[in-house]
């Protein structure tokens, strides 16, 4: 049996030739609820679904309705033959506005059973031409999807319509399921002895595998940035993928990482900012662990929503829309945070303090922005204490909401600039 695995929540487009089965499709997979149809929408407007005269209200209807479904991140199904790049692009904007997949399901009907199902009908206010026309643009949607931007594609035949099976898989960040207690650790930048320091204060202790863990089951969040800067990377990375590996870590990507991931993948990069002893210190080590580095730092997502959706980790914070959701913006906020896109005189990023305008209900953690001093605002708090720069390293235990910091053994990278407060 053929399976369809989508991405919850997200805006499925169904494309098909009148005929297609669109609707049986979306009434056989999906709530009454999950469904935009631009059938009933015109029913709504003038009591006839066929009534073509009324579609600009209807489809004005059903793009307001699936931008609404999305902004409360609800599955959302647009059943309309969507068969012109004009009406597919007004969807693919409302998903990119809401930071959530879209995905095609085209239904591949054969001319024939078309014909013969708009024959048996007899319902439609239109002749077998429009079928015909149909059909060409349904062929003609096919070659043109993936030049139009739509990533996520799926092509059902004819004869595995009725058997697929359906089945839907969270987005990435979303680890609501996993439950504290945590220990959300701040920016460690290749400060292993502090790191190995900090754990045994929290309580940590390594096991006959020499893997870090906790004797009542608590977990360690890195919020990013293991990497650059300071005397012991690999160490860093070593402790931290065995955590990970061995389920008693959990770790997002920051944006240290992800240039790190860059030259692990075999590309240039400028050894700036503290990436040379990130370099210097994995080309001392064997391959098979820098092909480990490589396939962990890959794996590792922008940010996490845990703890039944009280706690969001990301490396340099994240605003409320984007909780849970992908995309390129956010992955963008999550690594860099909120930024100008201009540049200071020391060439380093103008941020914008989106702390300030938080009022989310979730408390988001994060590092990045290095402060002399941690402390909550509007329930958002940065865990950066400047430990490389000769700081802090900081946790912070939840939901105990306590801190546990350790001081830096000593000055080991010159700071860009003061830390902050």
């Amino acid at each position: 049996m053929p399976s369809l695995i989508l991405p919850e929540p997200s805006l499925v487009v169904l494309l098909g030739a009148s005929g297609s089965g669109k609707s049986s499709f979306a009434a056989k997979h999906f709530a009454p609820t999950e469904v935009v149809s631009s059938d009933r929408m015109r029913a709504l407007i003038c009591d006839d679904e066929n009534d073509q005269g009324v579609s600009a209200d209807a489809f004005e209807m059903v793009h307001r309705l699936a931008d609404m479904r999305l902004a409360h991140a609800r599955m959302t199904v647009i059943d309309a033959t969507s068969l012109e790049p004009r009406a597919r692009q007004p969807l693919r904007k409302i998903a990119r506005r809401q930071h959530l997949p879209i995905v095609i399901v085209a239904l591949d009907v054969s001319l024939e059973t078309l014909l013969a199902r708009h024959a048996a009908r007899g319902d439609r206010p239109f002749t077998e031409v429009v079928v015909r026309e149909h059909h060409a643009q349904f062929r003609r949607s096919l070659e043109g999807l993936r030049s139009e931007g739509f990533r996520e594609v799926h092509v059902l035949a004819e004869q595995d319509i009725e058997r697929v099976e359906v089945r839907r898989e969270k987005l990435a960040p979303e680890r609501r399921e996993e439950r504290g207690p945590f220990d959300l650790v701040g920016d460690v930048h290749g400060c292993a002895s502090e790191l190995h320091t900090l754990l045994d204060r929290l309580g940590y202790a390594p096991g006959a595998d020499g893997v870090h863990r906790h004797p009542e089951g608590r977990r360690v969040v890195f919020v990013g940035d293991l990497v650059d800067r300071g005397p012991d990377v690999a160490g860093c990375l070593r402790l931290a993928m065995d955590m990970v590996d061995a389920g008693s870590a959990i770790c997002v990507q920051g944006n240290h990482e992800a240039k790190l991931l860059r030259w692990l993948e075999g590309k240039k990069i400028k050894p700036t900012h503290g990436a040379g002893t990130s370099m210097a210190s994995l080309e001392a080590e064997p391959e098979a662990f820098r092909e480990r580095a490589r396939a962990f730092i890959e794996a590792l997502r922008p940010h996490y929503v845990l703890d039944g959706g009280e706690l969001v980790v990301a490396h340099a914070g994240l605003k409320e829309s984007m909780h849970g959701r992908v995309g390129g913006k956010v992955r963008a906020f999550c690594l860099y945070g909120d930024t100008t896109g201009e540049t200071d005189e020391d060439g380093l990023p103008i941020r914008l303090d989106w702390a300030q305008d938080y009022e989310g209900r979730a408390a988001v953690v994060y590092g990045h922005t290095p402060v002399a001093e941690t402390r909550w605002v509007n329930n958002t708090i940065c865990l950066d204490t400047g430990c490389v720069f000769g700081g802090k390293l900081t946790a912070l235990r939840w939901p105990e909401r306590e801190l546990v910091s350790v001081d830096a053994e000593r000055v080991h990278y010159r700071p860009p600039r003061p830390l902050g407060s």
